[in-house]
């Protein structure tokens, strides 16, 4: 097993990348089937440079994206086969479903450049909640994104104060997501802890699906599509 390396050195590896990554973590995902190391005769892990790599693309996903491992497993399949990757039931690619990691600082001005809208509809925007600045007054990856959107609405003559109603069902979804979440966001361990993470990411994620197949349903029924 030359050129292979500990659990402990792993962690050490991603622990720079990924602060929050820890043993339990990484064991967990071997759990899901998504990193195989081998194991020596006494039964300890030891992990290749592909077990690492696909390591640290798994964590990538779930930092920067808002993805199940569900979802992750079948992007890292995807990209062995060089074939795009569809969320089931939605027409919507994985990569759509981003989360703020933090990485991204803007002010109102750039942002606004950014997504190339005028200052004041971002305005609008933070008015009627869809956007908002983190705790140091900036502007991070979810605000890009939905500021990018509405960029996209407005070429349709959609203006910010007909998306408020996004706003109130983000807001009944979150709720309903956090109450069934619920039983498993008391953990009695790291492990457990992980787990109640995924649960939540699960469950964004299937919302996220079951809007898009509601939509895409009733244009149908109305003969729209």
């Amino acid at each position: 097993m030359n050129g292979t390396i500990s659990i402990g050195e792993v962690l050490s590896l991603l622990k720079r990348e990924f602060p929050d990554v820890s043993i339990s973590k990484i064991r967990f995902l071997e759990t899901e089937g998504l990193v195989t190391p081998e194991r020596t005769a006494s039964g300890y892990r030891r992990f290749s440079e592909h077990d690492v790599s696909q390591l640290r693309a798994v964590l990538t996903l779930q930092r920067d994206q808002y993805l199940p491992l569900k979802v992750i497993r079948e992007h890292l399949d995807a990209e062995t086969q060089e074939a795009p990757v569809v969320v089931a039931g939605s027409g919507l690619r994985a990569d759509d479903f981003r989360a703020g990691a933090g990485r991204v600082r803007l002010t109102r001005t750039e942002l606004a450049e950014h997504v190339e809208l005028p200052e004041a509809t971002v305005a609008q925007l933070e008015s009627y909640g869809l956007i908002a600045v983190t705790a140091g007054g900036h502007y991070d990856e979810d605000a890009v994104a939905v500021a990018t959107v509405v960029a996209r609405l407005s070429q349709f003559g959609v203006e910010p104060r007909h998306l408020r109603a996004f706003r109130v069902t983000a807001d009944r979804d979150s709720g309903l997501v956090e109450q069934i979440a619920t039983p498993y966001t008391k953990p009695r361990d790291r492990e457990a802890a992980v787990r109640a993470q995924e649960t939540i990411r699960e469950l964004a994620s299937l919302f996220v699906q079951l809007h898009a197949a509601l939509l895409r349903a009733e244009l149908v029924r109305g003969g729209k599509v």
